[in-house]
Formats: structure tokens, C-alpha cells, sequence
């Protein structure tokens, strides 16, 4: 999710629902857990059919990836993955479906274009990947991805999950994220939008400022939660005149305070409707397979075992609130022993410590 992130600075085995004890699987195009170097282009994903979207409806977790979304981007990340060759063989390969030097930009910046849209979702995705091959060349690094049965990311991080469980190749998630950064962009052109972070009050209480506002402005410039981050900490979109009366009425509702985000316009809201159908006519032409283990969906909160259901997923995401709140509570309420924080920053690992402040968490960047 954009940059709300900020504040918190302050072959392939068959599919399986995650269970203790189960051997578990590499990202996508990256490496399998026998070692074996997976040339570009083939998906780790199963070839087995599911017949339904419940396979891995009773999933057990134990053992976690979670990946970052937009505003974990900062100058210099990816620098770690120059010595290692299978993470800085990923950012050749980026580079020759990006046009651009990535490592460049993510080294060197500058941030202000580091930081625009059509940049970081790229960037995060590759730096993201590149980390779980950091850390596999660490001693006891294989075992720990072996062990890993669920995975999720922040919004543009589902992503990221979803070629690291093998659903889809490297090269054709990065292909997604770079349409998607860039139909993001397009629909936040066309409209006059932005998004506020409030902080200190409930969800309930942001919902009821948000009606407050939508009381004072016109249909079109309508505002919404479109992040249930944590608690205390939900981001608001919506056209720029609702954005200001939510900023106007947050005191009376007694938040502390309100952050404006520096993103592009109203992600996750229907503000960026114009970005789905181009979202959809990419994922209809993408090779989708069932995941080898559980990817939590930003959606509704839930794993999702059919490709076709996957890809309705990804198109509606960009349109939907992001349930992060809701999954790290499911996660840990289902048994979630320990988690990995794979990319730059670590955002996730404070948004994990705000929600259970007994999480067990380690940040691998690159």
C-alpha cells in the first residue's frame, strides 16, 4: 500500500495446503529447495488442476513471508543483492523487460523518481525477490525458506507472494507490476484525487469521518478507507475535496492527527477503475498456476487456490480496500509461529508489532 507505509518508519512440487513438517518451496524462476537454478521464463507453479478454490481452505500456518508494498522504497535498497549472483541475475533479467537500469535507480535514485509509481512497484517486487535469494545464500537460509507454508503482501506485495509461491514466473509477475504501476498512474492522471492517513482512531471511528465528509461534498468526490492497516493507523481515498473535509473534521473526531500521502491520486478506491480492465486483459494473457502453499489475498483476507479466481483477485484489488489488518489477525489467531519480512525497510515488522506485540518477526533486505 502507498506510502501510509512511511509512517511506519516512525520442478516444481504440487500444490499443498501448508502443513508442520512440509517440504516447501522457492520463489518463482528464482530457485526450487533442491538447488536447482530455474532458467528464465518457466513458473514453479503445479501443474495439477484444482477443481475449486478450497484447497487450501484449512491452511495451518506456522511459518510466514511477507512482503512489502509502495512506500518501503528508499535509496539504496538492493545493494546487499550485488553480491549475491542469483539476486543481481534478477535484476538483469528486470532490466531487460524494464527498458531501464533498476539497480541504478534503487542504489543511486534519485528519489523522486524512485518514489513515483511506474518505479517503486518494479523496484519493490524485484528488491523483494532478490532478498529471498540473500538470504537462501546464508547458512540455514535454504531451511528456512523450506519451511515457509503461507505468504502474503501489501497490496503491490501480493504480488510479490504469488511469484514466490510459484503461481506465477518472475518475468511475468514483473511484467504485471509494471502495467499495473503504470495503469495506477494513468487513472490518477485522469482525475483530481489523493489519499490522508489518519491516525489515532478505530476503524469505526474513521468510517464515521469519512460519512462526515461524504455529507459535505459531491458523489465524485467521495471518500472511503481504503487501508485497514492497523490499529490506529487506516488510510482514507478519495477526491481531493473529500480528502480535505476528512482533514478538516479529524480533530472532532478526536484523532490525533492526519498525514497527507504522497502518492499519486485514490489507490484502492474506484478512482482507479480505468487501471482494471487493462489489468484484466494482462492477466488473461499470463500462465497462472495453483500456488504451492497459501497466498493470503488483500481482497478478502483469504488464500485463493484457482488460477481463474486469482486473476479476478488481482484485477479487483487495485479497486478494493486492502485487508491487512484482518489477515495478520487471521494468521495469528490460525497459529502463526514466526514470520520473515523480505525487502526494503521494515514497515511490515512495525505493522506486525502494533497488531500483536508478541509476533515474531526478521527483516532479510537486499
Amino acid at each position: 500500500m502507498a506510502s501510509t507505509l512511511a509512517l511506519l518508519r516512525l520442478s516444481a512440487p504440487a500444490p499443498r495446503a501448508a502443513s508442520r513438517g512440509a517440504a516447501r518451496g522457492g520463489p518463482a524462476a528464482v530457485r526450487v529447495p533442491c538447488r536447482s537454478t530455474v532458467s528464465a521464463g518457466v513458473s514453479l507453479g503445479s501443474e495439477v488442476a484444482v477443481g475449486s478454490d478450497a484447497l487450501f481452505a484449512d491452511y495451518k500456518p506456522t511459518t510466514a513471508f511477507l512482503f512489502p508494498g509502495q512506500g518501503a522504497q528508499t535509496v539504496g535498497m538492493g545493494a546487499e543483492g550485488l553480491d549475491v549472483p542469483a539476486a543481481a541475475k534478477l535484476f538483469d533479467k528486470a532490466n531487460d523487460i524494464l527498458g531501464y537500469d533498476l539497480m541504478d535507480l534503487c542504489t543511486n535514485g534519485p528519489k523522486e523518481k524512485l518514489d513515483s509509481t511506474i518505479i517503486s512497484q518494479p523496484a519493490i517486487y524485484v528488491t523483494s525477490l532478490a532478498a529471498v535469494e540473500v538470504l537462501r545464500a546464508r547458512d540455514g537460509g535454504q531451511g528456512v525458506i523450506d519451511s515457509v507454508d503461507v505468504t502474503c503482501g501489501l497490496s503491490l506485495g501480493e504480488y510479490t507472494a504469488l511469484a514466490f509461491a510459484g503461481a506465477f514466473s518472475f518475468e511475468d509477475g514483473l511484467k504485471l507490476v509494471k502495467l499495473r504501476g503504470e495503469a495506477m498512474q494513468d487513472a490518477s492522471d485522469a482525475a483530481s484525487s489523493a489519499m490522508v492517513s489518519v491516525i489515532g482512531l478505530d476503524s469505526e471511528k474513521v468510517q464515521q469521518l469519512c460519512d462526515a465528509a461524504n455529507d459535505e461534498v459531491d458523489e465524485k468526490e467521495r471518500v472511503q478507507i481504503a487501508n485497514f492497516l492497523c490499529p490506529g493507523n487506516y488510510a482514507v481515498s478519495g477526491g481531493v475535496k473529500g480528502i480535505e473535509a476528512v482533514e478538516a473534521k479529524a480533530k472532532s473526531f478526536k484523532a490525533r492527527m492526519t498525514v497527507r500521502l504522497a502518492v499519486a491520486g485514490a489507490f484502492h478506491t474506484s478512482f482507479m477503475q480505468p487501471a482494471v480492465s487493462r489489468l484484466e486483459s494482462a492477466l488473461a494473457e499470463t500462465e497462472i498456476k495453483t500456488p504451492r502453499i497459501p497466498v493470503i489475498s488483500n481482497v478478502d483476507a483469504s488464500p485463493h487456490s484457482d488460477p481463474e479466481t486469482i486473476k479476478k483477485i488481482l484485477a479487483r484489488q487495485v479497486t478494493s480496500p486492502v485487508q491487512w489488518e484482518s489477515t495478520v489477525k487471521t494468521l495469528m489467531g490460525k497459529g502463526l509461529e514466526k514470520s520473515y519480512e523480505l525487502g526494503p525497510g521494515k514497515v511490515i515488522a512495525g505493522i506486525l508489532k502494533r497488531i500483536s506485540k508478541g509476533a515474531s518477526i526478521e527483516n532479510i533486505s537486499a
